[in-house]
């Protein structure tokens, strides 16, 4: 090979290195002229995916993060591309998800200038910091490797956050592996916790307790199976926020999952006289609108200490990271007798279960044929759409937490992104993603990407026409709708111009049947279901949106 063909080393290079130091092998992007050269060498010597949009970019770097536990990587451009990001990093940001966001800057020389060099953009780094922990700007060509490990280093600190480096274009085009400077860690500013006088006092109240529960928020995710021991040994019911599924699987008998809210638990919390929360923040919509009446003994862990005692106040209030506080109390408790408690723990499980089932009408079969058709292991990823929100989130069983991916901070649209850079990242086992028409549109394009990178996954429309959480929502408060009544395209013919092999399914069964045949193919496959004709039809479902009395239907 002639010396002209041999790339000149750039700052690409100093990306793969480190990206492969770290066992990341993926970067989602979208190409630039101010981040070429980052792209040209992951596209060279690892696996660079071009999506469609920024946000989606970001998006699918976070799905590969939760489903494979390393991070993810998404390079943009400058001005524009990263403000497009930003969004998608709010996501990150508030699901603690291990995001690298690597964006272009323009050349340095100019920066701060206010000249008008194309993509230049005002203040791009306090964009930055608004949606990441760590954010800093590549000074020096010779530094860019030390400016990575950084990132990477804050956001592999948990508990966890996404991370940004603005990369000016001239710097990455010098920089080059062998001229990097020596990489110096700054230490740990954290102090070691002490844990032993609070972690004798929970021992203490869980062993008095006789009707204890357990809320497994985010934070539990990795905890394992001392968890499960745990649970057991306390014989407590086992609820989790949306971010916790999985952190027990949920055909555990003890498992009450994301039901909190739901009425049929509410003599069950009633009677408890203990609650242990491990890593939640007790959302909004989690708890009534803060409104859910939990046990006033509560022993609250989280690595956050800001966290502890905000919502409901902490009796014992520990300072970590559960995966070595739950094994401490573990190891200090005796076996609980309280077969009664357990026995209506059981029984309580089993009837949210039942009545929601009830609820959902069609959904039911649908939601018995996802759970059947797919393998433990598999990859559920939910966009915000009402079979998520009303049973994808709660019935629909997770049994890994690297399987449980949907957007926590609530934005639409994000879930399909989420589902390709999962995929991508677990190409051994299927990725479904459940996504509604409207929410679809946001990031329509990204079925181009499913198109071209033709991992294994499979997804699902659910069409109503529009926002139909939100038209439910309008209905039941105020009786009439604005701005969710959506043009919707025809998803037939959108799939077959992108060569995706497409099903428009009625009915239950023929989703099964549907279901069936794409898992066999092992890529990609559109599944439509046209919701207007399920029978029996579903329950409305109605967010758990808190609007004042005054604007509410019955005041007008």
């Amino acid at each position: 090979m002639s010396s002209t063909n041999t790339p000149r080393p750039t700052g690409g290079d100093v990306l793969v290195d480190v990206m492969r130091t770290h066992g990341v092998d993926t970067a989602f992007g979208v190409v630039s002229i101010h981040n070429l050269p980052l792209v040209e060498a992951v596209d060279r010597e690892l696996r660079f995916v071009p999506v469609r949009h920024e946000a989606a970019a970001v998006n699918a770097a976070d799905g590969y993060a939760r489903a494979t536990g390393r991070f993810g990587v998404a390079l943009t451009s400058t001005g524009t591309g990263a403000g497009n990001a930003a969004g998608s990093m709010v996501e990150a940001l508030t699901a603690g998800s291990r995001v690298l966001h690597v964006t272009g800057q323009i050349d340095s020389e100019f920066l701060g200038s206010g000249r008008g060099v194309i993509h230049e953009v005002p203040r791009q780094l306090q964009l930055l910091q608004a949606v990441s922990r760590f954010a800093a700007t590549v000074q020096h060509a010779s530094e860019s490797r030390s400016v990575l490990e950084s990132a990477i280093a804050d956001l592999s600190s948990a508990p966890f956050a996404p991370a940004s480096v603005e990369w000016p274009i001239d710097l990455q085009y010098l920089a080059s592996s062998a001229e990097q400077a020596d990489h110096q860690p700054k230490p740990s500013s954290r102090s070691a916790a002490s844990w032993e006088a609070a972690v004798a006092e929970a021992i203490g109240l869980l062993s008095a307790a006789r009707r204890p529960l357990i809320w497994a928020g985010g934070g539990a995710r990795w905890i394992g199976a001392p968890l499960t021991a745990l649970a057991e040994r306390l014989g407590a019911g086992l609820l989790t926020s949306n971010s916790g599924r999985g952190s027990v699987p949920e055909d555990h008998p003890l498992v009450l999952g994301n039901f909190a809210a739901n009425p049929g638990l509410a003599s069950l919390i009633d009677d408890a006289d203990l609650i242990l929360s491990i890593g939640t923040h007790f959302r909004s919509n989690e708890t009534k609108h803060y409104s859910l009446s939990l046990p006033a003994t509560h022993i609250a862990i989280d690595l956050d200490p800001a966290a502890l005692g905000r919502v409901y106040p902490a009796t014992v209030a520990l300072t970590g990271d559960a995966a070595a506080l739950v094994p401490e109390l573990l190891a200090g408790l005796a076996p609980h007798t309280a077969d009664g408690w357990r026995h209506r723990v059981t029984t309580a499980r089993q009837d949210v279960r039942h009545s929601l089932a009830e609820d959902i009408g069609a959904y039911r079969q649908i939601c018995e044929s996802i759970r059947h058709r797919l393998p433990r292991d598999a990859i559920v990823a939910r966009d915000v759409t009402i079979p998520s929100s009303s049973w994808g989130n709660r019935l629909l069983e997770i049994y890994d937490p690297r399987s449980n991916i949907f957007p926590v901070g609530g934005g639409i649209g994000q879930g399909l992104a989420m589902g390709i850079g999962a995929s991508i990242g677990r190409p051994d086992v299927p990725t479904l993603v459940m996504a509604g028409d409207g929410g679809l549109a946001v990031h329509l394009g990204e079925m181009a990407t499913l198109a071209d990178q033709q991992p294994w996954c499979v997804l699902v429309i659910f069409n109503d026409g529009g926002y139909g959480v939100l038209r439910n929502l309008q209905s039941q408060h105020t009786g009439r709708v604005s701005g969710v009544d959506l043009f919707t395209p025809d998803f037939g013919l959108l799939a077959a111009s992108l060569d995706l092999p497409h099903t428009l399914v009625r009915d239950g069964a023929a989703f099964d049947t549907a279901l069936v045949k794409a898992l066999e193919l092992q890529r990609p496959y559109v599944i439509e279901v046209d919701v207007t004709t399920l029978q029996p039809t579903p329950k409305p479902f109605v967010p758990p949106v808190h609007v004042p009395e005054g604007q509410r239907r019955s005041g007008r």
